[in-house]
């Protein structure tokens, strides 16, 4: 869980720096703190728990803030999506940002396919309002990130991306 919450901490950076909204790149980049702040905190738990054993308190303590964790990356995942939706600055040479912002593409890609099909097959109530019912659902980063298989490498270790993988399928 803490590695996985450092991996969403560096996509969020990294959107946070391409980003061209201020507003946003400054949200994200709270977020991302944010979700560090967890992520260690999260570590330092886990490693007392190992050592002090079984505990009733312990274990919801762990638990707390395993919640905050997934409640944090889900924050950044969010933001993550204005980001994309807002725009981002150009090409780097660094190749986990190209990764990151390829990603981010893809998604929004979906993202307008899935709207645009929304827009010619919508059904119409009696006053002319879209009717949700039956509807499918928007692609999220969320779900993005939930359909990519976990993986034994993290981004430390591979710098550079393989085509056909993004930062976040990069799990340990």
């Amino acid at each position: 869980m803490v590695s996985n919450g450092q991996v969403v901490v560096k996509f969020g950076n990294i959107l946070a720096k391409r980003c061209l909204d201020e507003r946003c790149s400054t949200e994200l980049l709270h977020a991302a703190e944010h979700t560090q702040s967890i992520s260690s905190q999260l570590s330092i738990v886990a490693r007392v728990k190992a050592v002090t054993g079984e505990s009733k308190a312990s274990s919801e303590l762990l638990l707390s803030n395993v919640q905050n964790l997934i409640q944090a990356v889900q924050h950044v995942l969010r933001v993550a999506e204005v980001a994309c939706i807002k725009g981002l600055g150009q090409s780097s040479a660094d190749p986990e940002e190209e990764e990151v912002a390829a990603f981010c593409q893809q998604w929004r890609k979906n993202l307008t396919q899935h709207r645009a099909k929304e827009a010619l097959n919508s059904d119409r109530d009696e006053l002319g309002l879209r009717k949700t019912r039956g509807a499918k659902a928007e692609p999220t980063l969320m779900f993005l990130v939930q359909e990519q298989p976990p993986r034994s490498r993290s981004i430390a270790k591979h710098p550079s991306p393989r085509k056909g993988h993004t930062v976040m399928d990069r799990h340990s």
